[in-house]
């Protein structure tokens, strides 16, 4: 294999590729994945099958055309605390449900009108900063989870967090032939073999755990006020679905908004949370954990995907396997986020590189400026029990303005309007 070889989305890997391909892309999404149902109390292995199942769906309804894993969604956390709290997890999976249903009909909406409007909401000065934005508000998150920001730091988090980043960052460079589509992997070993020398590995789980064991599946329970709680969250994971298919075409060289188009892949992105909710198991989207190691192996395949899903689906019937991968540590996973969530930021900002985005006007200025300061500064609007912040305000604020814009250019009085 030719050193930094890109592998394609549609090239079938060989077996003695796929397999580690494979587990890094496991292994990559899981400590962000079962955070979510430890969050809401149950079992990850419902969890791990459906976001095995549910990126196979995508695959398949992409027509293999959109690299892209599906795992749990953060978006959903708020307003199903509050549904489980008063009603019961069961009608949580109803909002999930209800929210997938509409998600499909917006795809079908998108279907018949086209993705055209795209390109007005959110221009390359918008878009640029908006996926940006996805990996620098994550950076906090990853230096959470590694430990580095408590209030007193712990020398064994410190040397696992640096092995584990050093061993990506320098993998990265300086690996080479098959070594060099595999160092978010090594890094994750490298990682955990100095977790475990550190003594912060606890292996009780796992000696606990049964070799095998069903998901625990259960139905949902649909009620009008849980439902309205939870419906908003539509805005927060359709302006998610888009930057992520937007950074992705980026990083395979394809406008995946066009093929196999964004109405495929929003359809199946929701078409899944749906499933999700009638099973038993938390919303799924895409994740950005699995972009950024696309990003860093240049191997964008769906087989390694897919791959990817199988294994996943497999740990969900192993017992004392999900228990082991469930003790690789905060520090292991953060040192690894820690570079994934930073290139993510960085294809960002190759958006405004490749859309050789003009500074020079006033529009472009303004629009990348109030994006990035939204998205940043902490700002919170709350509309009933829904929080907008972060990336999903900014990208609001955004495509206001840029439709603001838009309306002034057709009266011709922007100053700095094109002229056709």
């Amino acid at each position: 294999m030719e050193n930094r070889k890109i592998i394609q989305v549609e090239e079938k890997v060989p077996p003695k590729l796929l397999i580690p391909l494979s587990i890094q892309h496991m292994f990559a999404m899981f400590g962000a994945s079962v955070l979510v149902p430890f969050i809401f109390g149950i079992n990850p292995a419902i969890v791990l099958f459906m976001n095995g199942v549910g990126t196979l769906l995508f695959i398949l309804i992409t027509k293999g055309k959109a690299p892209a894993y599906l795992g749990s969604s953060f978006a959903f956390i708020a307003p199903a605390s509050i549904v489980i709290s008063k009603f019961g997890y069961e009608y949580a999976l109803g909002g999930f449900v209800a929210v997938g249903f509409c998600g499909c009909i917006l795809a079908l909406v998108i279907y018949k009108f086209g993705s055209d409007w795209i390109d007005v909401v959110l221009p390359p000065a918008a878009m640029g900063p908006v996926v940006a934005l996805i990996g620098l508000e994550l950076s906090s998150t990853a230096a959470s989870n590694a430990g580095m920001l408590d209030e007193k730091l712990k020398s064994g988090n410190v040397i696992v967090f640096l092995v584990t980043l050093g061993v990506a960052v320098f993998g990265s460079v300086v690996f080479r032939k098959f070594l060099s589509v595999i160092p978010i992997l090594i890094a994750i070993i490298a990682g955990y073999v100095a977790a475990i020398a550190c003594g912060i590995v606890d292996f009780t789980a796992v000696s606990e755990a049964s070799l095998f064991a069903l998901p625990n599946f259960s139905t949902p329970k649909f009620d009008m006020q849980a439902i309205v709680i939870i419906l908003p969250v539509i805005l927060v994971v359709t302006s998610e679905h888009i930057g992520h298919q937007i950074v992705t075409g980026k990083i395979v060289g394809r406008d995946l908004l066009k093929n196999p188009g964004l109405h495929r892949s929003l359809f199946a992105d929701n078409f899944s949370t749906m499933i999700s909710g009638f099973i038993g198991s938390v919303p799924t989207t895409t994740y950005g954990e699995n972009i950024g190691v696309m990003a860093m192996t240049r191997v964008y395949s769906v087989y390694v995907i897919g791959g990817a899903a199988v294994l996943s689906i497999i740990c969900s019937f192993i017992g004392k396997l999900t228990a082991l991968i469930n003790t690789i540590p905060g520090p292991v996973i953060g040192g690894i986020s820690f570079l994934l969530y930073g290139m993510i930021g960085t294809s960002g900002i190759r958006i405004l590189v490749d859309g050789r985005v003009d500074y020079g006007r006033s529009r472009n200025l303004a629009l990348t400026s109030v994006i990035f300061v939204t998205g940043l500064s902490g700002i919170t609007v709350s509309i009933g029990e829904i929080e907008l912040r972060g990336m999903v305000l900014a990208c609001i604020v955004g495509m206001a303005l840029s439709l603001i814009f838009y309306v002034l250019d057709k009266l011709k009085l922007t100053n700095d309007r094109e002229e056709a």
